[in-house]
């Protein structure tokens, strides 16, 4: 192990952590094409939130954008996203793209594993052939390959790196043996050697599709319950009393993970010959919350007695998990364009988001929390700290504050606020419905 030089190509939620634990047994080089992520690297800047800045300025990390520094190297982890096109097939340009960069710049005796989500076959049948072609090398022959896939909870303070047994593959036992005594350096959970390369892919696809279905089954029960105006929340919590109730809270489903991996699956499915009907169900299921809870949203401004058009409503939280500032394919934006074609007006705010990439990626200014007043409704999208810490009276000042009309009060018409609390966390019970109209999933 002492002849190891690692490299780590993608230097995000994934790549990044691996890169500064590797750093503390052996020499790292840290790659990624994104310039701007590496000179914050460089100015010891964690812009993943992952190991925190000191851990960053601290490291011996290589960080860099030169790819002939991956010559050096002779043991590659490549850990690039793996997301969706529109049409929810998968998008592999970015691990080919790394593949291709790897291969141009690949030496003989290296091991290349990638960790980058990917359905079975995808290892050997498409990134092999890349590194071949691009290095003039033969795999079996001049390089190996293993793959070991990512079990990284971006935001997730207590699993971590370090605790969560990782899975390790080879393309045969040396190369297995190498790349299991490799992550053992780092991974004190331990690793669990799995038979081949495209079970070590399947068993990542499978563990993001177990989740995806049992939210898909919560959030369908939640739209079953909200019509029989039974309290989804109070039902989950009843049954949980029960020793082997998987007990599951309805939400969005987004990020790179659980709301992409099974569309690979279906994907690979589709192309041997089976239709995935389970898999296929959840995710329309869950791809469709967005739009339920807009148009939840539309019929309390209604019970409230607001004008729908041109009202004024705050969507807190942006990110695709609590106290994550990853954005990736975050679902509370489907809220907010499904309010805009409304002719809402929707102010957005996130304490951890970054403002100029939400800018980038989906068009949206957001603003700061003091910017927010004068709202007919709020929209509780992402239970980061900051909001599990308030109590529904601190966001009163957040409301549009107006005179009781007599008039309006006589006719039962008094416009009230409204709170969408889409994770649940306020306690509905201090609630007053004389001058609000709360809802949650």
């Amino acid at each position: 192990m002492k002849d190891l030089k690692i490299s780590l190509v993608g230097l995000g939620y994934v790549g990044m952590p691996l890169a500064v634990a590797f750093a503390k047994k052996l020499p790292v080089v840290g790659f990624d094409v994104n310039k701007e992520k590496i000179n914050k690297y460089l100015s010891g800047v964690d812009v993943t939130n992952e190991v925190g800045d000191e851990a960053i300025k601290a490291s011996t990390v290589d960080f860099t954008s030169d790819e002939t520094k991956l010559r050096v190297c002779n043991f590659h982890i490549v850990a690039v996203p793996t997301p969706t096109n529109e049409d929810k097939t998968p998008d592999l340009r970015p691990v080919i793209g790394a593949s291709e960069i790897l291969g141009r710049n690949l030496t003989k005796g290296s091991i290349v594993v990638y960790e980058s989500t990917v359905y079975p076959g995808v290892t050997e049948e498409i990134c092999v052939p890349i590194l071949e072609r691009e290095s003039g090398l033969i795999c079996g022959q001049d390089f190996k390959i293993g793959y070991s896939p990512e079990r990284i909870n971006p935001g997730d303070k207590v699993h971590r790196l370090e605790n969560i047994m990782k899975i390790v593959s080879g393309m045969d036992e040396e190369t297995l043996d190498t790349v299991a005594k490799a992550y053992e350096l780092v991974i004190e959970a331990g690793v669990y050697r799995a038979e081949s390369i495209k079970v070590a892919e399947a068993a990542k696809l499978i563990e993001n599709c177990q989740r995806d279905v049992n939210i898909a089954f919560v959030n369908e029960l939640a739209m079953i319950f909200d019509r029989m105006g039974i309290d989804t929340k109070a039902v989950i919590d009843a049954a949980g009393s029960k020793w082997n109730f998987i007990k599951l809270n309805p939400g969005l489903v987004g990020g790179h993970c659980i709301g992409v991996d099974p569309y690979y699956l279906i994907h690979r499915a589709k192309e041997v010959g089976v239709e995935s009907k389970v898999i296929a169900a959840g995710r329309n299921i869950n791809d469709g919350m967005a739009k339920y809870i807009a148009e939840n949203t539309v019929k309390s401004l209604i019970k409230a007695n607001k004008r729908v058009k041109n009202a004024k409503v705050a969507v807190l939280g942006l990110t695709f998990k609590e106290d994550c500032p990853d954005t990736r394919n975050t679902k509370v934006v489907d809220i907010i364009d499904e309010l805009k074609d409304y002719g809402v007006n929707v102010l957005a705010t996130d304490p951890v988001a970054c403002k100029e990439e939400v800018k980038k990626e989906y068009g949206i200014d957001m603003v700061s929390m003091e910017d927010i007043k004068d709202v007919d409704a709020i929209i509780l999208a992402v239970s980061h700290h900051n909001y599990r810490e308030m109590s529904i009276k601190d966001f009163a000042p957040l409301y549009r504050s107006e005179a009781l009309d007599e008039v309006a009060a006589a006719k039962d018409e008094v416009e009230k606020d409204v709170f969408i609390d889409v994770k649940g966390i306020m306690n509905k019970h201090s609630i007053d419905s004389d001058t609000m109209i709360y809802w949650r999933l």
